[in-house]
């Protein structure tokens, strides 16, 4: 058996979701995927525990825990503006924004070809309002895992030695309804199960298979891991899965597992 929370960051400085590079800008997801959290819970807990086996913890917070993709809102709690369905440009002008920088050489000038600009989200909005990041945690009966107060000191993304990915629990809130008002939620199985009725979007991504009941676009999703054995964090890239993207429209209801990392698995 599983409880669900409702989870609301309040997002506290530039967030960098890595995603692809286009030209000399390095531009971020338009919300935290599964990974994400995983990677961000799996350090905070392996430090606060004063213990070095990454693998170990992480492998901890996956059995225990499972979790939703957090996306962006000015709304605690509610997601009025998804970053699909053809309102692409609002959601990047309302949200988004970038940092230009260039490395100098001998500390005078600007070193050749280093100019380099990151795409973030923004703390806040260009109309003055807070940024917050709403999703959904789940916690396995009988977890030893003091995720609350690792949420305390949470950074997530990149940048983080500059001071981006800061964020703050708004609420935290025991729930029983649908996940995001739309998605309900089957948490007397042995992975939470997410049930997206037919029409509605993934809000995850999903493990693609050969069935035409999906309107979208798929990708091969890697990520990178941590080399225990040399304390690198980070650095050997994980097996590519593909995936549907969050925003393909299902054209049926079905049912899905939260897996590894937060990817669905359809049941």
């Amino acid at each position: 058996m599983w409880t669900a929370h409702q989870v609301v960051f309040e997002l506290l400085s530039p967030l960098h979701i890595g995603y692809h590079k286009i030209g000399n800008l390095a531009a971020t997801r338009r919300y935290v995927p599964g990974r994400a959290i995983w990677g961000a819970l799996t350090s905070r807990i392996t430090r606060d525990t004063g213990g070095r086996d990454y693998a170990e913890v992480g492998q901890s917070v996956y059995e225990q825990l499972a979790w939703t993709y957090f996306f962006v809102s000015t709304s605690p709690g509610q997601v009025s503006l998804w970053p699909w369905n053809g309102k692409e440009y609002e959601f990047e002008w309302l949200y988004l924004n970038s940092l230009a920088s260039t490395a100098l050489e001998d500390g005078h000038s600007a070193e050749e070809g280093a100019l380099h600009e990151v795409e973030y989200i923004a703390p806040r909005t260009r109309t003055g309002e807070r940024v917050f990041l709403n999703g959904y945690l789940f916690e396995r009966d009988g977890s030893t895992l003091d995720w609350r107060d690792a949420l305390n000191r949470f950074q997530i993304g990149g940048e983080r030695s500059y001071g981006w990915g800061r964020v703050s629990p708004f609420t935290i809130t025991p729930v029983d309804g649908a996940c995001f008002g739309i998605y309900p939620a089957q948490k007397d199985t042995e992975r939470p199960v997410i049930e997206v009725p037919g029409g509605c979007s993934l809000v995850a991504h999903t493990l693609a298979s050969g069935s035409d009941d999906y309107e979208g676009a798929v990708e091969p999703l890697v990520g990178r891991e941590t080399d225990t054995a040399k304390a690198a964090f980070g650095v050997l890239p994980s097996s590519a899965v593909v995936c549907w993207t969050p925003g393909t429209r299902t054209l049926g209801t079905h049912k899905f597992q939260i897996g590894l990392h937060g990817i669905w698995e359809l049941v």
